[in-house]
């Protein structure tokens, strides 16, 4: 599409972004040709839901429903669910075990690698119909996307151009997906989604703010795990496009109270009241030590385009924000733990997704703002989101109230998008 059709980027540069990019349709149909199926490695899957010969599971790239499979010799594909005779989504499960995948329509077969293996009546019937001799099954299999995998997670792109995985990321943010992908065997806990009426964009920046999740959020708050008056690192790689925030909770430590904070600071986080609300079950803050780096309790990173890893006290899990149209998402929810976790750590990791997800004691508060923060752009499509907290910066920061990630997202969106 012609850059005269798009909206433009306002003349104040990253401290702005136009309402536009949330709700135009010819910027999410250039969204999804120049990112999803651009050079961006998506994560599709772990490597823990396929980990016998023949298992698949369902997955998305952007929009494009894939497979991801492991074949015979125990090799991991991704193929897209579109049967390349007359375009059907041939695959309906959710996950399973299979050696061949067939399509309903008309019983075009293919192996786990995408292969076409047969179709029926080939050399026609009574000598008439049926398909050229020249007709070659090589050309005719399953479209195959790149695939790499790094302790556990896979990745898949459309573009042989995608940078290898660590120099995707970036060395400061390698180090802290590495932290929770240690190479120890993973173990799939549960899995959840849900639809929300959002952008997807929205989704993202949420993740690479800390400034929001100290006004918003009042288990936080209360709780002390996450709060304006501790120490806090923005980790931003040199693309812009993927960053990590870390946050140390003393409270969770058991080093102070919920409620030493210091007077002009609660002041200013109107969600915290004290002896507003108390845990019937206040082991849920419980933490297990089990990182070298003790002192951070919780970790958000946000993998380019939309994927985010937590490591919230002992809660691993996977988030992505799959794009339905400018106006909606699918979240879906991956916890995980290690195959060696003792049964005591695998309690406190299912108590602690207890955060996360459709009812989450924290998400519940995202949700509802993620929805309404869609409504005010679609009502104003010319006007503008002002991101200046922190200043101009899309450096790394020891601070929270900050909207630098945010930024320097917008300017890798920039470039890739041609904006």
């Amino acid at each position: 599409m012609p850059d005269h059709h798009l909206p433009q980027w306002p003349g104040e540069g990253l401290t702005r972004i136009p309402h536009s990019v949330y709700t135009d349709e010819a910027i999410y149909e250039r969204e999804q040709e120049r990112i999803f199926r651009g050079a961006s490695w998506n994560y599709v899957g772990l490597e823990a839901e396929i980990p016998k010969r023949g298992d698949f599971v369902k997955s998305f790239v952007g929009e494009t429903p894939v497979i991801l499979t492991r074949d015979a010799e125990g090799g991991v594909n991704v193929l897209v669910n579109r049967c390349p005779h007359k375009g059907v989504q041939f695959c309906q499960e959710a996950a399973g075990n299979t050696k061949t995948f067939a399509c309903p329509y008309h019983q075009w077969s293919f192996d786990l690698k995408g292969s076409l293996q047969g179709l029926p009546f080939r050399r026609g019937v009574g000598g008439q119909g049926g398909f050229s001799p020249e007709f070659d099954f090589a050309t005719h299999g399953l479209d195959r996307l790149h695939v790499t995998t790094h302790r556990g997670a896979i990745f898949a792109s459309f573009s042989p151009e995608t940078p290898p995985f660590e120099a995707y990321l970036g060395a400061s943010n390698l180090g802290y997906f590495d932290r929770v992908f240690d190479g120890r065997p993973l173990r799939v806990l549960g899995k959840m989604k849900q639809r929300v009426a959002t952008n997807w964009k929205t989704l993202v920046e949420n993740f690479k703010d800390p400034y929001h999740a100290t006004l918003l959020h009042v288990f936080f708050a209360t709780f002390g795990i996450w709060r304006a008056d501790q120490r806090t690192e923005v980790r931003i790689d040199p693309t812009g496009g993927t960053s990590t925030l870390v946050q140390t909770s003393p409270v969770v430590l058991e080093k102070k109270r919920a409620d030493e904070i210091e007077a002009d600071i609660a002041a200013q986080m109107k969600v915290f009241k004290k002896d507003f609300m108390a845990l019937a079950e206040p082991t849920l803050l419980r933490v297990l030590r089990e990182f070298p780096e003790d002192e951070d309790t919780v970790t958000m990173q946000t993998l380019w385009p939309n994927c985010a890893i937590h490591q919230n006290l002992n809660s691993l899990g996977v988030r992505l924000a799959l794009p339905r149209g400018p106006n909606a998402i699918e979240i879906h929810w991956t916890f995980f733990g290690y195959e060696s976790d003792s049964p005591e750590i695998t309690e406190r990791r299912l108590l602690h997704a207890n955060f996360f997800g459709p009812g989450g004691l924290v998400t519940g508060d995202d949700i509802e703002v993620w929805q309404l923060n869609q409504r005010g752009v679609r009502t104003t499509p010319s006007g503008v989101c002002r991101v200046e907290a922190g200043g101009s910066s899309t450096a790394d920061a020891d601070f929270v109230i900050t909207e630098s990630a945010v930024r320097a997202f917008y300017g890798h969106y920039r470039r890739v998008m041609g904006l």
